[in-house]
This record gives C-alpha cells, sequence and structure tokens, in this order.
C-alpha cells in the first residue's frame, strides 16, 4: 500500500479532532480530561505492552540514541543562527527556541505502530523515554530566568518515562503477563493512538502572533526537514539499519509537541507563538512525514 495511505488514518484522526473542538464545543475541560487520560493511563499502557512483547536488541541501543540526541542537538543549534539576526524579545524567543526539537510523543508512537507494529513501538518509546528528559532540561533552561518550573519533579513524573522503563525491566526479567492482563493492556493500547491523536488535532492554534513569522517559518523547516537530514547523515555514520535507522529518522521528523506550549505558558512565554509553531509543524507532517516514510520504505 502507499506510503501516504498507510498514514492517512493517523492525519484524519488529528483533523477529525480539530474539527470536533471546532464545531462541537465540548469545553475545554473536556479536552483536558481526554488528555489526561491519554497521557497517563493509556499511553503507557501502549508502550508497555509493546515493550514486553518485543525482543529487545540492547546492543544497538547506543548508536540509536546517540543518533537522536544528535539530531535534537542540531535542532538546538539551527535554532539559535536566527538569534545573530533577529532582535526578539528574549522571552519569545526562548519560548519558540524549543520548537526546534521538541517531539509529539503521540504522533511518534501512533507512526511507529503504523508502520512498524509492536517492535516499531517499543523502538520509539526507547527513543521518547529518553529524550524527553534531554528537550525538558534544554526548554527548562532557555525559559529558566524568567520563570520556574520544577524541572527533576516533571521528569520524575512522566508517565512514558516510567512506562518504558518498567517495560524494559519487564522484558528483560523474561516475564510474560497471564492472558487476562495482556488482554487487558491490549484494550488499552487500541484506545490509545486514536484518542491520543484525536487529542492532538484538539490543540492545534493558527492564530499566531505576526511579528514572528520569519523565525516560525525557519523553525520549521528546521523541524521537519533539516532534522531527518542530520538523522539520516549520523546514522548512516554510526552504521544504523533496518528497523532503527527507519524509526530514528521518523523521530527526527516528528512535529513539535503540545508540552512546549504548556511549558512556555507555566513560565511567562509567549504561548501564542509556540501553539501556531505547533499547529504549522503538525499539518506540516501530513506531508513531509508521508515522504519521509515513503523514502525509508522504498
Amino acid at each position: 500500500m502507499n506510503t501516504a495511505l498507510l498514514l492517512l488514518p493517523d492525519f484524519a484522526l488529528i483533523l477529525l479532532g480539530a474539527a470536533l473542538r471546532r464545531w462541537m464545543h465540548l469545553g475545554d475541560h473536556f479536552w483536558s480530561g481526554v488528555e489526561k487520560l491519554v497521557y497517563f493511563i493509556l499511553f503507557p499502557a501502549l508502550l508497555v505492552n509493546a515493550i514486553i512483547k518485543t525482543r529487545l536488541d540492547l546492543g544497538a541501543a547506543l548508536p540509536l540514541l546517540a543518533t537522536a540526541f544528535a539530531a535534537m542537538a542540531g535542532g538546538m543549534l539551527l535554532g539559535l543562527v536566527p538569534k545573530l539576526f533577529t532582535r526578539l524579545p528574549a522571552l519569545t524567543y526562548a519560548s519558540m527556541f524549543q520548537c526546534a526539537y521538541r517531539f509529539n510523543s503521540y504522533i511518534a508512537l501512533a507512526v511507529a505502530g503504523m508502520l512498524f507494529g509492536a517492535p516499531g513501538i517499543a523502538t520509539m518509546g526507547l527513543i521518547v523515554g529518553a529524550a524527553v528528559p534531554f528537550a525538558n532540561l534544554v526548554s527548562v533552561w532557555m525559559l529558566a530566568r524568567h520563570g520556574e518550573v520544577g524541572l527533576w519533579r516533571e521528569v520524575a513524573r512522566n508517565p512514558l518515562i516510567w512506562a518504558t522503563a518498567s517495560g524494559f525491566l519487564l522484558n528483560l526479567a523474561g516475564f510474560v503477563p497471564p492472558a487476562p492482563v495482556q488482554a487487558f493492556l491490549g484494550r488499552l493500547a487500541d484506545a490509545s493512538i486514536a484518542l491520543g491523536l484525536i487529542t492532538v488535532g484538539a490543540a492545534l492554534r493558527l492564530d499566531g502572533s505576526s511579528g514572528v513569522r520569519a523565525f516560525a517559518g525557519w523553525l520549521v523547516a528546521v523541524k521537519l526537514l533539516a532534522l531527518p537530514l542530520i538523522a539520516i547523515g549520523v546514522g548512516t555514520l554510526f552504521g544504523l539499519s533496518g528497523l532503527n535507522f527507519q524509526v530514528v529518522v521518523l523521530f527526527a521528523a516528528l512535529p513539535t509537541a503540545s508540552s512546549a506550549y504548556i511549558l512556555a505558558m507555566r513560565m511567562g512565554g509567549d504561548g501564542r507563538s509556540v501553539a501556531w509553531l505547533i499547529s504549522a509543524t503538525t499539518l506540516g507532517s501530513m506531508l513531509t512525514l508521508s515522504g519521509w516514510a515513503a523514502w525509508l520504505l522504498r
């Protein structure tokens, strides 16, 4: 099947979420509750369920994670380039800067599962679990002079990190859940993808600040085009191939996470511009992510 058609259901769910938010008037409280359900219950179940079923190759984990971190570091460096030519307020710049390297975990796991099944989810889960603390650390450091947030408390409470760690420990211990437990996790995992992508769509905002469009356009290009190219180069250098190479390139091509908006607002930043960037990278990734996937699966 054509790769774009493989990913069409995922992107259709994102658009459905945007339509439901616009026309059904369910209210912010409803969407906040759905996102908490997905974030704290359904996606952790998806990760544990996938990881305990997958045969792990820990020897390949180091170059895989090194490639993912190199791509994120490349995004950070490219995100600093416009600082030489622009005079944006420091807080606006720091808020938008994080959009050059933060990634949407919901789309990450949905795409990995659609294209590669449980092994893809397990591989992407390893990257996500390792990359979330790194992304949070850098983002908070950039915004730290303007506000306060308990960084390590946020990392320690992140359910995706705990689910990834738990899944790997259970896998390495050879634990096989009883059939009812497997069925229970499977039901939760099945619900996670659809609801997760619908919440991504419900969060889309395209009414960003007009004074930062040039910088925003640069960040969109960096996130959707430059980072995958960096991952391809570094992954090739490290000798990655097969599933690990494919997943890490797709990781690098992900749109920006909605958590970037939450952090910007929590620390008094420019949430409006960040919301525009999240929406632009998400909508743009419908084309670019499909293109990268098609190239990887050619």
